[in-house]
């Protein structure tokens, strides 16, 4: 009888009750694979992209795309790694961290500190690796600048707030509730703007002197994508990495022009840790503020793996804060 592992899949498209708790058969590791036990798993908003067909995937599919855990077989030609280490991924590879076990490319893996424990990697590596490239690499903030980050009480805000405040940037954070307020300026957040009730662009005028900002981190999407545009300085950039609040309207590049020479980009992650080097170097920049202390990864709530459905509903509501794991 072969070994089995259960997983959470989608066999249609639709909202969190498509999400199916299956039991699926385990291969032995191919060649340049190792099979994982989870021990943690990270919940990220791409998921539900992948859940709704946002971002459509081939039926039926597993979700997820961050986990740590420890090896407990290795394929041939896999070099570096041995049963027994303690890995962690977010962000590249295929699809399918819902699972108790899993096969996974050993050239997506990065071995985890042991100082570092296994729900906290699960709930900062697709964040805070995100947060690295959009900080340091994507629009290298620097000393002294002030910059709007959107959603500044979520998994990725979190991070990006904290880790901008060791790079010496004033931040100017959005959020919906006087709770996520809260967090946010517990998180070192410097002003913080209720998106629902304020006129965003204005107040990060009047913070700013009338000059807006250099930068903007838009992960929520089209609620916030026109303010957004109006918070910037001239050729300022709006750095727009997700859609919570739904895919952005298409953009006339005239509209760039009139609002002064402004820069848009939408990127991605995967293209950003896409060698081995590039992801290796973004995961140790990574462990090092958070070994440091530079950044504390707040884990707001855990859900048992089974329950992945009440956690994408409660992630969509905003009923969340900080990181979500799941545990199998």
């Amino acid at each position: 009888m072969k070994p089995t592992t259960r997983a959470i899949r989608i066999h249609a498209h639709g909202g969190p009750d498509a999400l199916q708790w299956d039991t699926l058969e385990l291969a032995p590791p191919g060649p340049g694979e190792v099979l994982i036990r989870h021990e943690a798993i990270g919940l990220n908003y791409i998921d539900t992209y992948h859940r709704s067909g946002l971002y459509p995937v081939a039926l039926p599919s597993a979700l997820g795309t961050e986990g740590a855990g420890r090896i407990v077989a290795v394929g041939a030609g896999v070099q570096g790694f041995a049963i027994g280490d303690r890995v962690a991924y977010g962000g590249t590879g295929p699809l399918g961290a819902y699972a108790e076990q899993r096969l996974f490319p050993a050239a997506c893996l990065v071995r985890l500190p042991d100082d570092i424990d296994m729900r906290t990697a699960a709930a900062m590596m697709l964040q805070g690796m995100t947060a690295e490239y959009l900080l340091r690499r994507l629009y290298p903030v620097q000393r002294g600048q002030t910059v709007l980050l959107h959603a500044a009480a979520g998994g990725v805000g979190l991070i990006a707030t904290q880790w901008l405040k060791h790079l010496g940037a004033t931040v100017i954070g959005t959020v919906g509730s006087e709770e996520k307020a809260q967090l946010a300026r517990a998180h070192g957040c410097d002003h913080v703007i209720h998106y629902r009730d304020e006129d965003v662009a204005a107040r990060v005028r009047e913070l700013t002197g009338g000059h807006g900002v250099p930068v903007v981190y838009d992960g929520v999407g089209r609620d916030t994508f026109a303010a957004s545009l109006d918070s910037l300085a001239p050729r300022g950039m709006l750095v727009s990495f997700g859609n919570a609040s739904g895919a952005v309207e298409p953009v006339s590049p005239g509209l760039l022009a009139s609002k002064g020479s402004l820069f848009l980009t939408r990127p991605r992650l995967v293209d950003y840790i896409a060698t081995p080097a590039e992801l290796a170097a973004c995961a140790n920049a990574l462990f090092d503020v958070v070994r440091r202390g530079a950044v504390r990864i707040a884990i707001g709530q855990t859900y048992a793996l089974r329950d992945a459905a009440q956690a994408h509903r409660d992630l969509e509501a905003r009923r969340t804060h900080g990181s979500t794991v799941l545990l199998p």
